[in-house]
C-alpha cells in the first residue's frame, strides 16, 4: 500500500512538471525609441534622405557615435523583404503589412514604410 501511494505521488509529481513546460512561453521585448545599444546583430544600412539608418530584426536604429539609438521607422523608406513574422492586414481597402507597429505597403518589388 506504502509503494503504491509513493508511485501515485510520483506519476502526479511528473504529470505536473510535464504540463508546466507545456506552458512554457517565450517572449521577446523589444527595446523602446531611445534606447542606447552598443552592437547591433547583422544590421542592414538603410540611407534616407541622407540619414543612414540601420535596421536589424524588426527595430530601427540611428547612429550616435559608437552606439546606436532605437528610433522609429523613417517614412518613406523602402526595403527589399520584411522582417520574419509580418501580419497581411486590409485597411480602407489596401493591402498592408504590419510588424511591431510598423505599416509596410509593397511597391513593386520593394516595400514602403507608411503612416495609417
Amino acid at each position: 500500500m506504502k509503494n503504491f501511494r509513493n508511485l501515485i505521488m510520483v506519476f502526479l509529481v511528473l504529470g505536473t512538471m510535464a504540463a508546466c513546460a507545456s506552458q512554457t512561453k517565450v517572449v521577446r521585448v523589444y527595446p523602446k525609441h531611445g534606447t542606447v545599444v552598443t552592437t547591433i546583430h547583422s544590421p542592414k544600412v538603410v540611407v534616407h534622405k541622407k540619414t543612414n539608418f540601420y535596421f536589424a530584426e524588426g527595430v530601427w536604429y540611428k547612429a550616435r557615435g559608437r552606439r546606436y539609438v532605437v528610433c522609429a521607422a523613417p517614412v518613406g523608406v523602402r526595403l527589399r523583404t520584411l522582417p520574419r513574422g509580418y501580419k497581411i492586414v486590409w485597411r480602407n481597402g489596401r493591402k498592408l503589412y504590419s510588424y511591431k507597429g510598423i505599416w509596410y505597403k509593397k511597391t513593386g518589388r520593394n516595400f514602403v514604410v507608411v503612416t495609417v
